[in-house]
């Protein structure tokens, strides 16, 4: 089967043929319809995760075995199933959850995969991912029937909108008319603006240095905007929600975002930190105790938050980013990453199957 494979970090994508899997139990072979391009690929293509003063993550260590397919944000068809399997080839189209644990560890038995302490299997990482004619999942259990969701949204989902769904419910429950900064306003940022609105919350800071970036998130559902780059980011953000902010979302996650994130903050409130953009905080320790602040790092979500996300996009009209299709091609996957690299990308670029 095809697949479009980085042979080495820093690499371009490849169009590759590689042998189709002998399927055993539940397993199942999708072929991919919707390939969504998300900012960690970006990184994935690099080879590395920028750790700050503690170095590099290197994407091998994470177990990742070169040529590596990326690509998790992923719609299909079943086309071939194991002989336990109950879904059959030609089912209905699903959303695949990529972020698999070793099925073995406590978080993976509590179906807290994305905490798994143990040997994952995160597609697009440590197996081939959605960059791909087709997809290797090791249990029919990580479907989720896209029903009548547009199938390029759909795929946006299984991480943009599952990372964002994980985020706002570490924040709730606040009072609607409190303030929230969503700061990063690219497809992540879109949806967590989007998720926030669906559940009701009224103020919502979106936080950006792009303008283009900004009429997105008013059109989804951000109440005030404000652009990075003035001489008081704190000031402007606590004038812009109206008092100091309950919460942040921060889906750049650098020393600055952060940084400018806690300063801005009420008493108790919670910092969500989401972005992979490197750095570390500079916040002073004594000020996180007396004003009492919480924390939070967020990595994905969970299958069972998958499925609460995908019901509630199926109940609400959620509020969509733009979303720009492209061939599922190796040349639009390369030119999908440059795009998130360059930041000249509006929106979301979904790879579609012809």
């Amino acid at each position: 089967m095809k697949v479009f494979a980085h042979a080495e970090p820093g690499a371009p994508a490849e169009e590759i043929e590689v042998e189709r899997p002998e399927l055993q139990g539940s397993e199942v072979l999708i072929r991919i319809t919707n390939s969504g391009v998300c900012h960690s690929d970006v990184h994935c293509q690099d080879g590395y995760f920028d750790l700050g003063s503690a170095g590099r993550y290197e994407l091998t260590a994470a177990g990742a075995q070169y040529p590596v397919v990326l690509g998790h944000e992923i719609v299909g068809e079943v086309v071939d199933a194991g002989p336990d399997a109950t879904v059959q080839p030609g089912d209905t189209r699903y959303i695949v959850f990529p972020w698999i644990g070793c099925g073995q560890c406590q978080a993976c038995q509590e179906d807290r995969e994305n905490y798994c302490s143990g040997k994952k299997r995160n597609l697009s990482v440590q197996r081939r991912g959605g960059y791909a004619e087709e997809v290797h999942v090791p249990d029919e259990c990580y479907l989720v029937p896209l029903g009548d969701i547009d199938p390029s949204f759909g795929a946006t989902l299984a991480c943009s909108g599952l990372t964002s769904y994980s985020a706002v419910k570490k924040i709730m429950p606040l009072p609607a008319d409190k303030p929230v900064a969503v700061i990063g306003a690219g497809g992540v940022g879109l949806m967590t603006i989007a998720v926030l609105k669906a559940l009701g919350h009224e103020n919502i800071v979106a936080v950006d240095m792009s303008e283009a970036a900004l009429k997105n998130a008013s059109a989804v559902g951000a109440s005030a905007t404000v652009t990075v780059g003035g001489e008081d980011l704190v000031g402007d953000i606590v004038r812009a929600g109206g008092e100091k902010i309950a919460a942040a979302i921060d889906l750049v996650n650098n020393g600055d975002t952060s940084n400018a994130a806690l300063f801005a903050m009420a008493n108790g409130g919670t910092l969500v930190s989401v972005g992979l953009f490197g750095g570390q905080y500079q916040f002073p320790t004594a000020l996180t105790a007396f004003n009492l602040l919480n924390i939070r790092g967020n990595f994905v979500g969970s299958l069972p938050e998958l499925k609460e996300l995908v019901q509630l996009a199926q109940d609400v009209d959620l509020p969509k980013p733009p979303i720009q299709e492209v061939p599922l091609t190796a040349e639009q996957v390369n030119a999908s990453l440059d795009g998130l690299r360059n930041r000249t990308l509006n929106g979301r670029a979904v790879l579609v199957a012809s």
